[in-house]
Order: C-alpha cells, then sequence, then structure tokens
C-alpha cells in the first residue's frame, strides 16, 4: 500500500493533529469515548476523527467504532468535513457527519476553539448479531458535547435562566444566581453567544454496510430488495426479496424495474464511447498484468497492441464493449446487450436518481475490472483489491489514477457520471439530439 499513500491514494486529505494542546484536546475526548489515551505527538485524523496511527498503536482500528455499529467521533476543527472517512461499515456514515458539521458550522467551530468535540452516530441497534438486524438500521441521531460538558452546562443554564426570570421570587433566590454563575463560567454567555446544536435526525433507509460481507439495502426503491456478497449468510430477514452478487438476472431486473441505471452510451452529460474505451483499456491492462509485461507509460498505440498480442485471453467483456463502443463511435453493427453477457454491467451507469452514489457503488462491485470506478464509488473494495493484485497491475492503477483522477477529481467525476447540479442545481441544457439519440441496442428505431 506504501505506493498509494505516496501518491495520495490511501490516507489522503487526512487533518493533521500536533501540538502538545491540540494533542491533548484529542485525548481528553479519546478518554471520555473510550477510556483511552495515546502517546504519539504527532498524527492524522479523518472526519470522524479516527487515526490510523492510533489505530495501529492500539491494535485496534475500531476503537471509535466498537462492533461497527454505532461511530463515536472527534472534532478538533469544522475542517474535518473536508476529510475522507476510513474504515467504513455504513455508506451512510460520512455523509451524515459531513451533514452535521455543516448545520452546525458556526457553533462547532466556536466549541472547537477551546475544545474537542465528542460523540456519537446513534442508531437503534448497538449491535448486528444477524442480517435480520440491519433492517432495525432506518435512522440516525447524534449526541455530542465538549469534554468538559460545554452543551450540558449551557443547556442547564437555560433552565437556570428560566426559573430566574418565571419565578415570582428568582430575584431573590441566592442559590439560584448562584448556580447560574458557575454555570456561565463552564459554559460562557448564552445570552450573547447562544450554545446549541441543532439535532437533526438523518434517515438512512437505503445503504451499503461491510457487515456479512457486505450487503446494499434498498428500502425505499418501488420495488426493495437486499443485495448481498454471500447470500448464504443472511438467513431470514424482513424482505421478499435477496439476491447474490452471482445472481446477475434478478439484479438486472431489480435495476430496470426501479429504474436505477441507464446505458453509459445513451447517458446525458458524458462522452459514453471515451468512457467505454477506458473501461477495454482496464481489461485489457487486467489480462496483461499476468502475463508480467512492463505497463509504465503505455500509450494509445500501446494499448491496442497489447489488446491484439493478448486478443485470446481477453475475457468476453472486453469484445461485447469493444461492439458497443464501435457501434457509438463508428455507425457499426447494432450490438444486443442482455444481462447475461459479462459486459452488461460494465454498459452502465447510475440514473440520476436518489439512490445514485448506492446503485455506482454496487455496479464497481458487479464491474471488478473497472479500477477507476471502483476506486472513486467502493474505496473498500480498491483497497482490498488492490491487496491481491500483480505488482505490475498496481504500478499501473497507482500511475493512472494519480495522473488522471487526482489532479482534477471534480472534472474526473462529471466526465464519468455527468454534470452535477450546482449551488442553484441547475443543469446543462439538453444536448443535440444525435445518433445515440435517433437509434440503439436499449431503444426503438427512430426516422428523423
Amino acid at each position: 500500500m506504501k505506493r498509494l499513500i505516496q501518491s495520495g491514494l490511501m490516507f489522503g486529505n487526512l487533518y493533521h493533529v500536533s501540538g502538545s494542546a491540540m494533542v491533548e484536546r484529542y485525548n481528553r475526548a479519546l478518554a471520555h469515548l473510550t477510556g483511552k489515551r495515546s502517546t504519539l505527538t504527532d498524527f492524522h485524523v479523518d472526519i470522524s476523527g479516527y487515526s490510523p496511527e492510533i489505530g495501529d498503536e492500539f491494535e485496534d482500528h475500531l476503537y471509535l467504532n466498537h462492533r461497527g455499529v454505532n461511530r463515536q467521533f472527534i472534532l478538533l476543527s469544522t475542517e474535518q468535513k473536508r476529510c475522507p472517512l476510513l474504515n467504513v461499515k455504513f455508506s451512510t456514515s460520512r455523509e451524515i457527519l459531513k451533514s452535521f458539521i455543516a448545520d452546525n458550522e458556526a457553533q462547532l467551530f466556536a466549541l472547537t476553539a477551546r475544545d474537542a468535540v465528542a460523540g456519537e452516530l446513534v442508531n437503534s441497534v448497538f449491535d448486528i448479531s444477524s442480517p435480520a438486524r440491519l433492517f432495525d438500521v432506518a435512522r440516525v441521531t447524534i449526541e455530542a458535547d465538549t469534554t468538559s460538558g460545554t452543551l450540558r452546562h449551557a443547556g442547564k443554564l437555560h433552565e437556570l435562566a428560566d426559573r430566574f426570570r418565571n419565578e415570582e421570587d428568582g430575584w431573590f433566590d441566592d442559590v439560584l444566581i448562584a448556580d447560574m454563575i458557575e454555570l456561565a463560567g463552564k459554559s460562557g454567555d448564552i445570552s450573547r453567544n447562544p450554545v446549541k446544536l441543532n439535532q437533526k435526525v438523518y434517515e438512512q433507509p437505503d445503504f451499503w454496510t461491510s457487515h456479512f460481507g457486505g450487503c446494499y439495502l434498498f428500502r425505499s426503491v418501488p420495488h426493495p430488495a437486499l443485495i448481498c456478497a454471500d447470500k448464504g449468510q443472511v438467513g431470514e430477514v424482513p424482505i421478499q426479496f435477496v439476491f447474490g452478487l452471482e445472481e446477475r438476472n434478478r439484479i438486472a431486473k431489480f435495476l430496470s424495474l426501479n429504474e436505477l441505471v441507464e446505458p453509459v452510451v445513451k447517458a446525458r452529460g458524458v462522452d459514453g464511447a471515451a468512457i467505454l474505451q477506458q473501461k477495454m483499456d482496464f481489461i485489457v491492462i487486467d489480462a496483461a498484468a499476468d502475463q508480467g509485461i512492463d505497463l509504465t507509460g503505455l500509450t494509445r498505440s500501446d494499448m491496442r497492441r497489447l489488446a491484439r498480442q493478448h486478443s485470446d485471453a481477453l475475457p468476453r467483456a472486453y469484445h461485447e464493449l469493444r461492439a458497443q463502443w464501435r457501434w457509438a463511435e463508428e455507425g457499426g453493427k447494432w450490438p444486443r446487450i442482455v444481462s447475461d453477457d459479462e459486459g452488461y454491467f460494465y454498459s452502465l451507469r447510475a440514473a440520476d436518481t436518489e439512490w445514485k452514489d448506492l446503485v455506482n457503488m454496487l455496479l464497481a462491485e458487479l464491474c471488478p475490472m473497472d479500477v477507476r470506478q471502483m476506486f472513486i464509488c467502493h474505496k473498500e473494495l480498491f483497497y482490498c483489491s488492490y491487496a491481491g493484485w500483480p505488482d505490475t497491475k498496481r504500478a499501473y492503477v497507482a500511475e493512472f489514477l494519480a495522473r488522471e483522477y487526482m489532479v482534477d477529481k471534480v472534472g474526473a467525476r462529471e466526465a464519468l457520471f455527468g454534470h452535477e447540479p450546482d449551488m442553484k442545481n441547475e443543469l446543462p441544457p439538453e444536448p443535440v439530439r444525435d445518433i445515440v439519440d435517433r437509434v440503439g441496442p436499449w431503444g426503438a428505431v427512430r426516422r428523423s
């Protein structure tokens, strides 16, 4: 993994914790949550405050995420909202933490100026002992306070202030006034600087979890289903349809019935042919890597040469994608695409729905040779897969991602998945109707 770390593809964009004051704040919060303290004087944390260096020190990388449920967090700065979430157990956790920080940014900025904020993402369950318990995970609330109890003291001070104003003899209650003065010293002036976090319930009906080998739960779609890497682990669950990742036809039908996917070559706002070409290149790299070939500095002509030389070793997915590329780019023969084809899921991307991120994550797992989509949409799977690749493939993928993705993440995502709405939620204009719009394997033939 050293190559990924050096390229900024792993443990990148973490928040650097250094200096005795900041380290002590972290340790106070850590002791508050776990009863432990770190001896490190310099380390990095993710959006939740988890540090891989401290995980190594404790020999426990779930020290803030016991049993992978109800993740705890430590905030030292609102800048952590820009950090990734490591050791992901639920796909919704980072967005929930990011939303929590954004919803309370001014208050958290003031609180973290003096102390760390420690808290927990509270589910309705404390352990996931069986797959059926996944269906009890429906919403998350966040409990948080500083290690000195600033919010708790502020809440108590509000109660006392109400008594002082409303009780008839409040002005003459020396004990009440003394208690208010004491609490004000701990919470600050709540009349000028109100200290209160927005307590919001975050719904998560649909999510991926790493539990039980990896499961995708779609509950809010018109036709719900649970999709699992290991269907044999599931047993009895309160949902009618359960699919294993190997059940390609059933998954394809599920995605189609819920209108969750669209063909890459018909997608608005992207160069479908270019995306298919890149997917084909990744498949060529996968085939060539097993032959011990040096893959550094490959040009487009080098890639074509490799494809010719190893055509017998290329899987059916390559030839099926090439037929689609030829049709989209050169007006070749109209290819017939069915879910039994190896290249079927490679030819799709998530439609623009509220389930887009989760669907792209599922497609990344169904298309293991598309390393770029896997890295962008399913990093946990990417790191696990990367460890088992030949070194030549690891070197090529790390160099490619550093060159083509890290230098312009927004542009790369837009090129792959289309234009994202801006702050005004405005989408680009509809493209001019072309050959893809008039005729294709996924639609009826129409005449101009």
